[in-house]
């Protein structure tokens, strides 16, 4: 027999009880089934680079040089733009597929507690993302460069045109898996055991850290972020805010690495870059925060209550009709 649940209004990070399957045991089969899914299309997708390689040696050039850097981001190559974000796209339709399996119907509730993505939402976290990074960018121009910061030599010609077309179909896939599955799936595993907010929103936070190999000084800007994409995600009821974030932060980062002006791929994380990142932060969770003050949004979902069990009607005293040859009852005494 399931949990009873003892409260109305389900917060993001306790939305798995809005769905059809809560188990306990819920997010662990998620987690298994949609590994399992994501190593399938991993092993899809090696297949096709496979046959291609075969078929082409041009294309078996290219794809042995991308495997030989170990999978680092390049942007001026194409195909390792393909592989390396196209791989940590697929965790979407992985887990999505996974929660649909195990959790069941109403899978909405793992973008928002809306039942779906808040689409005019993210328009409006859109916008403030961009304008947050535009001034950012800016105001980072004016500071003396890092003597650290790596650069790159800006692709030219068809390779330009590849990057960027890449670029922009593949970034917001990427950086949107990784909120489902960082924000989305873990938040809401953890919410699933654990009420407060604060688990939901830090203990995920050492795991996305891992998945990204930069020095001290970047991994201290990665955590902050995490922290920072796992509050906007608990305090708007949903992931639009982080994923807009996410999506805005990743484009500038390789736009600009394809400008020549940055390297996407560097492990060595200057202060400069640490500061901006923080600056960034700050400046977008307090332009979300103010949009939420002027203009509040719906930010917990509220649980339909069961119907009361019908009362049962007693029944009123009525006047008997007496049996010839038998006394009147009278009614008038007790």
């Amino acid at each position: 027999m399931p949990r009873p649940i003892d409260f109305d209004r389900l917060a993001f990070h306790r939305l798995v009880f809005a769905r059809r399957r809560h188990g306990w045991w819920t997010p662990l089969a998620v987690g298994a089934l949609g590994l399992v899914i994501y190593i399938l299309a991993l092993l899809l997708l090696a297949l096709v680079g496979v046959a291609a390689a075969l078929s082409n040696p041009d294309a078996a050039r290219a794809l042995e040089a991308v495997l030989a850097d170990g999978g680092a981001l390049d942007v001026t190559s194409p195909l390792s733009l393909v592989v390396g974000l196209g791989t940590v796209a697929l965790m979407l339709p992985a887990y999505l597929l996974a929660s649909l399996v195990v959790n069941g119907r109403r899978l909405g509730f793992a973008s928002a507690v809306y039942g779906r993505l808040r689409w005019r939402w993210m328009l409006v976290c859109g916008g403030l993302a961009i304008a947050t990074a535009v001034v950012v960018t800016l105001v980072t121009a004016l500071l003396p460069a890092d003597a650290s910061a790596a650069t790159l030599e800006a692709p030219a010609g068809a390779t330009l045109w590849l990057s960027l077309l890449a670029v922009v179909l593949l970034v917001p896939v990427q950086a949107t898996a990784e909120e489902y599955v960082f924000r989305g799936y873990l938040m809401q595993a953890i919410g699933r055991w654990l009420r407060h907010p604060l688990f939901a929103i830090l203990l995920p936070v050492p795991l996305f850290v891992i998945g990204h190999l930069y020095d001290p000084v970047g991994q201290a800007a990665v955590g902050l972020f995490a922290v920072a994409a796992g509050w906007l995600t608990w305090r708007t009821g949903g992931l639009e805010a982080a994923i807009a974030l996410h999506v805005v932060n990743n484009l500038l980062a390789f736009l600009l690495g394809l400008l020549g002006l940055s390297d996407p791929a560097a492990t060595d994380v200057g202060w400069v870059s640490f500061a901006s990142s923080v600056l960034l932060l700050a400046v977008y969770a307090g332009a979300v925060e103010l949009v939420l003050r002027r203009r509040p949004i719906v930010r917990t979902y509220a649980l339909p209550r069961a119907p009361l069990p019908p009362t049962v009607a007693m029944p009123t005293p009525t006047a008997t009709v007496p049996l010839p040859g038998e006394p009147t009852p009278d009614l008038t005494r007790p």
